[in-house]
């Protein structure tokens, strides 16, 4: 199973928000989860936008933590979250109905997105009581492992029962095949062979019927496999309408 890739997206509010960060890439991680962050891959001298622009296109999802600040930046185009906001966007016309950004909201009071994402459903991490909840909805997301998974579509409940074949209506499918082959002969035997060719269904049901219609007197079988139809087969075949 591939590990799923997720670039985190922020602004540096402060120590305690970008401490925050860090607890949730790390447990993200943890959980097997390849979580890319800016606080371990970027030191002095390093380039910030090829930083931005290698991992966001390789990236599996992005998750974009929403605060205030993170939104004003994001909307006005400012600064690093800016410029993630272009790259992104550029990626999310490519394809409309893409899945890729996953908002995550973190300001308290308010649940401001930024406008490229306001069609996108989010998840509320700005209680920490519901954060184990929270954390288990992103952690499933990005697994795609669904708390609950889709069933399978069922049968119709109005459709009808169809009626098991009863043993005289398959008898009367036998006597049908005899009957044929003996109106299409100028001769009385009929070898099992012959008839079992021009039966539709299985071998075994084939030899259940035939020895249901001997015990019945409808046909003879001899030694040598070659069928006859009784004179009593015949008065079934015309009292069932098999022949005109």
């Amino acid at each position: 199973m591939s590990i799923p890739k997720a670039f985190i997206s922020y602004s540096h509010d402060s120590q305690k928000h970008k401490k925050w960060v860090l607890d949730l890439a790390t447990r993200l991680r943890n959980t097997g989860v390849d979580a890319i962050l800016d606080q371990w891959e970027l030191g002095p001298g390093d380039d910030l936008p090829h930083f931005m622009e290698r991992h966001l296109a390789s990236a599996d999802r992005v998750l974009m933590i929403c605060t205030d600040r993170y939104v004003e930046k994001a909307n006005a185009g400012a600064g690093g979250v800016g410029y993630e906001k272009m790259i992104v966007t550029a990626d999310l016309l490519k394809t409309i109905d893409s899945n890729k950004v996953i908002p995550i909201i973190r300001q308290s009071g308010t649940y401001a997105r930024p406008t490229f994402l306001k069609s996108k459903l989010f998840l509320d991490f700005s209680r920490d009581d519901q954060y184990e909840f929270s954390f288990d909805e992103l952690t499933r997301a990005l697994h795609n492992a669904p708390l609950f998974v889709k069933p399978p579509v069922g049968n119709n409940p109005f459709d009808p029962i169809k009626s098991p074949e009863r043993s005289g209506d398959a008898l009367a499918k036998l006597m049908t095949v005899v009957v044929s082959m003996f109106e299409s002969q100028s001769h009385e035997d009929m070898h099992y062979s012959s008839l079992l060719q021009t039966w539709s269904g299985s071998r075994t049901m084939f030899d259940i019927l035939v020895e249901e219609a001997r015990a019945e007197g409808l046909l003879t079988l001899d030694t040598y496999r070659f069928l006859q139809i009784t004179a009593k087969g015949k008065l079934y075949a015309l009292q069932h309408k098999l022949v005109n």
